[in-house]
């Protein structure tokens, strides 16, 4: 799974997890120490920015966060203790797009690896090494798997961020006690990030992935292209009949000529712009809960990127340990809906979302 996956995206070496939290502390561990930094884009899964933003304080790691839309703002936040950029190049919950080319950028300039979660867009709809990315981090428990019902995450590494000689990077770039004095960079050169992730990250931390799930997981990227081709296709057409209906105040959709992400849609997401999005219903809260329990077809569920169409409320839901202002800046307001829309029929999905509106 690990060779496979490492492929899809075009880097040196992977090491899977047992979620896509583990992968982005697994990602991190290499990098950070007491006192040190990472820059979090702020428009985030909002487990993320709870892990990010509290638990991570436990280690003495301290996130600072940028607006995903401006990437002067990561380079003002650059400082000493920066040691890495981390960023969803395809924002869950809005479908928000990261200018990855601009960002790199920053990160190149600072010296520090960029982390790249590529979980909504998948290798299929975007490769991020080819805009500058280090290091890709994926919850395979979503498109990769693709139905929900095996937990995994993945840590790629392109191979290619200069660890020998950096003194930024201790674990990497000296000798590891742990090892008999041996450095990781010196002896295994561009497979150095991957070889500690095994030998010291993934033994340590204990976030192994269940051989089950692996085997799982790998069945079904083997349908990986039919699913997110038809998963793109669909939400568009929803996207589109939703921007027009009555009862819906806008729609966060980067493949609406309307959406202020279109242009770095077609940029770097250029055979699809994802199927997950939001909108937001007039009546704001209580319209948001109403509309979960008018649908028929969809699923009220969490998770995303199953071959179902799945709704949910973040606000209410994943998003509901945020403060109000979070919630705003994460896209995840009182009114928002969060679609992930399947692979049924587009005009089954439409008509289902059309009752419960006008039942609103």
């Amino acid at each position: 799974m690990e060779e496979k996956l490492a492929t899809l995206e075009g880097g040196r070496g992977g090491t899977v997890t047992s979620s896509g939290h583990a992968a982005e502390t697994l990602a991190l561990f290499p990098l950070m120490a007491p006192g040190m930094e990472v820059i979090v884009a702020d428009k985030l899964y909002g487990g993320t920015i709870n892990l990010m933003g509290k638990s991570y304080r436990k280690f003495g790691w301290n996130a600072v966060f940028v607006d995903t839309d401006n990437p002067e703002g990561f380079r003002r936040a650059v400082t000493e203790k920066t040691r890495a950029i981390f960023i969803e190049n395809l924002a869950n919950p809005g479908g928000v797009v990261a200018d990855l080319e601009a960002i790199a950028k920053v990160a190149n300039e600072a010296g520090v690896p960029m982390v790249v979660d590529n979980t909504m867009a998948t290798p299929f709809l975007s490769q991020p090494f080819e805009w500058g990315a280090d290091i890709v981090v994926h919850s395979t428990t979503k498109f990769l798997s693709g139905q929900g019902n095996a937990l995994g995450g993945v840590v790629i590494d392109s191979g290619k961020f200069p660890w020998l000689g950096n003194s930024k990077y201790p674990s990497l770039s000296e000798p590891s006690p742990e090892y008999n004095g041996l450095t990781f960079a010196e002896t295994f050169g561009d497979l150095a990030y991957t070889m500690y992730s095994h030998a010291i990250s993934l033994r340590d931390l204990g976030c192994s992935q269940s051989p089950m799930n692996a085997w799982i997981t790998l069945n079904g990227i083997e349908t990986l292209p039919l699913r997110i081709e038809r998963h793109c296709s669909n939400a568009l057409a929803v996207a589109q009949f939703l921007e027009k209906h009555p009862s819906v105040e806008w729609v966060s959709h980067a493949g609406l000529e309307s959406s202020p992400y279109y242009e770095l849609g077609k940029k770097y997401l250029p055979d699809g712009t994802g199927s997950v999005f939001t909108f937001g219903v007039k009546g704001g809260y209580e319209s948001g809960l109403k509309m979960l329990e008018t649908v028929e077809l969809f699923s009220h569920v969490a998770n995303i990127g199953d071959t179902h169409s799945l709704i949910l409320h973040p606000a209410s839901t994943t998003h509901r340990q945020l403060s109000e202002e979070q919630l705003i800046t994460a896209g995840a307001g009182p009114e928002v809906i969060r679609l992930s829309i399947g692979i049924e029929c587009a005009e089954d999905l439409i008509a289902d979302l059309d009752q419960a509106l006008k039942r609103l």
